[in-house]
Parts: structure tokens; C-alpha cells; sequence
């Protein structure tokens, strides 16, 4: 068997590092120097116009009127996507009011060379200039922009950060693989259902896969009793097992030896939570397009529709039904069904063989899907700072993008 030095492998699993961020999302979306000659707004000294604040009580302005309800926004960099959430409070949760998302695919080739290749960034920051529009035209009040996997294994991820800030006035923060993490259960564990046993959520990202040990009690968000981070996710795992050939025979033995590369790598996670995975209702819970994808299929859906995926539970048997389907496949054929196209074509497999590694070590009978994760999570902790207005007392999230 071919050996694979994990890319980034010194990125631990499960223990405590310093490198954990410690940036708190309390920056001010900066606008353009110039002001608007409806509102008559005037610079300010620093060169960006600084929005009216409003009164922690009662959503007024400094001069006593009704302020604009304010609005908050999450954007998440990932190997393969760039995805933006803008949202206003509604009681407990919110509603979203713009969102955006688009393939840019940042790490691409980044396992065989290390570093964000000139395309990949042009791609990405075509991207974030439209989310920089967005931002300013929904007059966000406070933002939170973060990169994962691919800028934190990118030799020249710093220096690509900075030109995002140039260029677009994005800062996005580079957050360590346990702030992911952490982000996607608070983003999604609301969809985890009830129960004694302990439970996972996992999610299958572009250059790595989370997986996160939980328990339930009286609190609000679970508490982690364990993680792990691996840095095999749908695009690096594609791009590190090659292609042999076209024939049957060499596509299984391709999603064998990716099934055994991400085995071995789950290895010291899967002893620690042996135990617990013997309990006789585990549960498990994804976030990621691998599984909303799978979903899909197995719905028989003509095209996505969150709405049918997002909190759906499906037996695990089907979903590795579906797996082995697809990976006798060629990428023709998987990109001619639906709700998967030429895009996911090639990355599906990667994310059907991440998933089947994750159900081999806690084999719950049932999948939770969840389309939602860690812009999500940062939503809830932006509208969890102090000062945040209350803006009503819905008991529903309202219509979410």
C-alpha cells in the first residue's frame, strides 16, 4: 500500500495547543471613505463612515428615533467554497436577510504543492468582493470573516490573507482546526436529536474533517468531551490519491485506499471513543456538502432543496449504499445525477469515503443531516455579545437562506 504523510499532520488531534484564536469578533465593517450624498453622511477622520449606534434598550439612536435594525454577518473561507451569511436578530434566533456562496476552490492542487496557487487566489477574491458589496450594501453592524484548512496550511496563506484585506477590506481570521470545530457544533447541534448516549458531529470540509465528541444536559450547547482534526477533506483527499485508471476495477481500488488513508488517520480518535460507541442509541450528526449531497440522492430530489435536507434523519445503511454506488461511478455519470453536477463530480467520492470511515468507528444506526455549521455558529456568538438589541420574541428562526 502507498504511504501518505498527512498534509499539515502536526495539526494534533483532541489536545490542548496554544495556537487556539484568540481574535474576538468585534470590528466594525469598515465602508467607503466616500460619503453618501442621499444621506449627507461625512467621513470620518479615519476615512470610513461610522454607523449610528444603537441604544442597548430599546434600538434607538443617540438622538432618541427608532434605529435601523441591525445586522450581522458571518463569512466562511474554505478550501473549495466561499459562503456568506447576513442576519438580524429575531428573538433567540434570527433571520436571514442575504447570503452567498460559491465554488472557488482556494486549496486546490495545494496537497501536492503547499502553497495557494495565483489562480486559486483570483478565483477567491472575485469572491469576496462580492461579499464586500453585500456587507456594505446591508449596512452590517458587526462581522466576523474566518479561514480554515487551506490558509492554515498554505505557506503563503498569511500573505494571501493580507491581500484579501487590500483588496477587499475582508480581515478574515485564519482559526485554528478546534475554533472550527467548535463553531460547527454551535452552528448545527440544535438538529442533534435527544438523547442519554453520547453523540458526534462531524463535519467534512474541502482541506480537513472535524469530528467532535458530545454530551448532553441541561445546557444550552452540549458539552465537547473529545475532537478530532484530520487534514483530509474532499479536495486534499482527491488531489493525494491519485486517479490510476478508468475501469471499475481502479476506481474501487482508489476508494479503497482513500478509505484506508482516513481510517488510519481517525485511529487515535476511534480508541479514545471505543467505548462509548458501544452505547446502544449513539447518535450522529453531519454538516457538510457530503452528506446534503447524499441526502439529496437519497430523497431523489430533481434539485437541492434545503429545506427537505436540512434536519432530515437517514438510516446509515442507505447513505453507505449510496457511497458504494457512486464509487463505482464514473465522474460522468456521477455528475449527470441530480443535485450533483460537474463540480461535485470528483469531489464526492473523497466525501463518501470520509464518511464511511467516520460510520466505521461510531456506527449509529441513523445520520442526522445539517445544512448548517460554522457560519451559523458565528452568527450566534456575534448576536451573543453583550449589547446586542433585542428585536423581537419570535419563537421561530424565521426564513433562512
Amino acid at each position: 500500500m502507498a504511504e501518505y504523510s498527512p498534509p499539515g499532520k502536526d495539526k494534533g488531534a483532541g489536545k490542548k495547543r496554544n495556537n487556539k484564536s484568540g481574535k474576538v469578533a468585534d470590528f466594525r465593517y469598515k465602508r467607503s471613505s466616500q460619503p453618501n450624498p442621499k444621506r449627507g453622511n461625512s467621513a470620518s477622520p479615519q476615512g470610513s463612515s461610522v454607523p449610528e449606534k444603537i441604544s442597548k434598550k430599546n434600538g434607538q439612536n443617540s438622538k432618541g428615533k427608532p434605529g435601523p435594525r441591525q445586522a450581522y454577518a458571518a463569512l466562511d473561507l474554505g478550501t473549495n467554497n466561499c459562503r456568506l451569511l447576513i442576519a438580524r436578530p429575531s428573538g433567540e434566533n434570527f433571520t436571514v436577510i442575504d447570503a452567498f456562496s460559491r465554488v472557488v476552490k482556494l486549496g486546490e492542487n495545494l496537497a501536492t504543492t503547499g502553497k495557494l496557487s495565483e489562480a486559486a487566489m483570483e478565483r477567491t477574491l472575485g469572491a469576496l468582493k462580492v461579499c464586500s458589496d453585500k456587507l456594505r450594501r446591508r449596512n452590517v453592524h458587526l462581522a466576523r470573516s474566518v479561514a480554515t484548512e487551506a490558509c492554515r496550511r498554505a505557506s503563503n496563506g498569511a500573505a494571501f490573507i493580507e491581500r484579501v484585506r487590500e483588496e477587499t477590506g475582508i480581515v478574515l481570521d485564519i482559526i485554528s482546526a478546534e475554533e472550527e470545530a467548535r463553531l460547527a457544533v454551535l452552528g448545527c447541534h440544535i438538529l442533534l436529536e435527544h438523547g442519554d448516549s453520547p453523540a458526534i458531529i462531524f463535519d467534512i470540509g474541502g482541506g480537513s474533517t472535524e469530528l467532535v465528541l458530545l454530551e448532553q444536559g441541561g445546557e444550552t450547547v452540549p458539552r465537547i468531551l473529545d475532537w478530532l482534526s484530520v487534514p483530509w477533506g474532499v479536495v486534499s483527499l482527491t488531489d493525494t490519491v491519485h486517479r490510476t485508471g478508468s475501469s471499475d476495477e481502479e476506481r474501487l481500488a482508489r476508494y479503497t485506499e482513500m478509505r484506508r488513508v482516513v481510517l488510519e488517520s481517525l485511529q487515535p480518535f476511534a480508541q479514545r471513543v471505543s467505548e462509548a460507541a458501544k452505547a446502544d442509541d449513539i447518535r450522529l450528526l453531519g454538516t457538510s456538502g457530503t452528506v446534503t449531497t447524499l441526502a439529496s440522492l437519497h430523497l431523489e430530489l430533481p434539485h437541492y432543496d434545503r429545506k427537505a435536507v436540512d434536519g432530515l434523519i437517514v438510516p446509515s445503511k442507505a447513505m453507505r449504499d449510496i457511497s458504494e454506488r457512486l464509487s463505482h461511478m464514473s465522474r460522468g455519470e456521477r455528475g449527470d445525477l441530480p443535485c450533483i453536477g460537474q463540480d461535485r463530480s470528483e469531489l464526492v467520492v473523497a466525501g463518501c469515503a470520509i464518511l464511511e470511515s467516520i460510520l466505521d468507528i461510531w456506527p449509529a444506526e441513523k445520520l442526522g443531516v445539517a445544512d448548517r455549521g460554522i457560519r451559523e455558529g458565528i452568527l450566534r456568538s456575534l448576536m451573543a455579545i453583550p449589547g446586542v438589541p433585542d428585536t423581537g420574541r419570535s419563537k421561530h428562526e424565521g426564513k433562512r437562506a
